[in-house]
């Protein structure tokens, strides 16, 4: 008897100890529950509202040789397709400054130097932009690079990269365009079409035709009337972007370009020498830039929210804050990004790239990080 009700006592305790379980778990289910829905419904309102973060990859100067050319850039962009990436930007110079005698690939002014790049950028999984660079065409009309004519070539590249308003890549993104007849081609006033703007998120990014070489200003064949036309288009670019971003409530602004106009005195042998307080040049070569600084300096300081300024040309990575007020007070607000470039003496050495996590929830958005790409290591290779 003892026994029995032993067992009964037992069978009653745990029967209780059950349905407090049961009651436990009927509550927190639907806790639980409700939860998840909260945090997807958070998630869902986060991406229409385009605070999500998202990350991108910048490049240039690239490739410059036939191992850059065959083996560098192909494991750059199998490098840049593994990661997620919203797009990718290609800053200009396609080729270096002069075509390489006895080249496998090409290496002059030609349409097969085009063609090449074109693969490159379709080869990308995200979308491509690009922004045309000096050895593109200005440098063009050089006897080395096929003696062409500079204005041609860079008709000839609006045809092949920017025939429509959609980006390149294997995903292609829709982009406003700079439709206005007001740059130079050979056969007079052309839309700048290469001048592109687009948004992700709460972010505006613009491609700019700024070049290197004293913005078409000196070398072989100077040009001042393109130049002053295409100066004038980009400006008016810049204005717009910023106009648009103000009216938008934009997180930040990004500016994509080729050419390294110099920002102050510190550094003769990679830019121009500049007098960072009137920007004007110190150096007595031709100015191509100061009139776009100067424009560029008042929108910043106006837009007040975080300013990138990306830019190749003298092929030396680095993110640095090198723009001042007329007063000689550094910009808070505006970061240079200078992309890897072309070190011929090391093969593929920096044949590399930049990836840019963006997050409009941050205070300053764009955070960097350099991307060296295992296959193209040389000094120091891949364990």
């Amino acid at each position: 008897m003892m026994t029995t009700l032993g067992y009964l006592v037992f069978q009653r305790i745990t029967a209780a100890r059950l349905l407090r379980r049961m009651c436990l778990l009927a509550l927190t289910v639907p806790f639980l529950t409700s939860s998840a829905i909260s945090l997807a419904t958070a998630s869902e309102k986060e991406n229409k509202s385009g605070n999500a973060s998202y990350a991108i990859g910048l490049w240039g100067d690239l490739p410059y040789s036939d191992v850059q050319a065959q083996t560098g850039v192909p494991n750059l962009i199998a490098d840049m397709n593994a990661q997620k990436l919203a797009f990718t930007v290609h800053d200009g110079d396609l080729k270096a400054g002069n075509a390489t005698a006895n080249s496998v690939t090409p290496t002059t002014c030609s349409d097969a130097l085009f063609t090449q790049s074109l693969d490159y950028f379709n080869a990308l999984k995200s979308p491509a932009m690009f922004t045309p660079g000096d050895n593109d065409w200005t440098d063009c009309d050089r006897p080395a690079n096929g003696g062409f004519n500079s204005r041609e070539r860079l008709d000839r590249q609006r045809q092949i990269f920017f025939s429509t308003k959609f980006s390149l890549g294997q995903r292609q993104l829709a982009q406003a365009v700079q439709k206005e007849p007001l740059c130079l081609g050979v056969n007079g006033a052309v839309p700048c079409v290469e001048n592109r703007r687009w948004t992700v998120g709460k972010v505006i990014y613009a491609t700019l035709n700024v070049q290197g070489s004293c913005n078409n200003l000196c070398d072989t064949a100077p040009d001042p009337e393109e130049y002053a036309a295409r100066n004038a288009a980009n400006i008016a670019w810049v204005k717009e972007t910023f106009r648009v971003a103000q009216t938008r409530n934009s997180a930040a602004v990004m500016l994509i370009a080729q050419g390294n106009p110099g920002w102050d005195l510190s550094d003769g042998t990679r830019a121009p020498l500049r007098d960072p307080k009137t920007l004007a040049q110190t150096d007595g070569q031709p100015d191509g830039f100061q009139e776009f600084l100067l424009a560029l300096r008042a929108e910043v300081i106006a837009f007040r929210k975080p300013v990138a300024y990306v830019h190749g040309d003298s092929h030396y990575h680095r993110i640095d804050k090198p723009f001042l007020d007329a007063q000689g007070r550094r910009l808070e607000n505006f970061t240079r990004v200078e992309t890897f470039g072309n070190n011929a003496a090391n093969g593929n050495n920096d044949v590399q790239w930049v990836k840019v996590t963006v997050n409009p929830r941050s205070r300053e958005v764009f955070s960097y990080q350099t991307q060296i790409v295992p296959g193209n290591r040389v000094a120091v290779p891949a364990p």
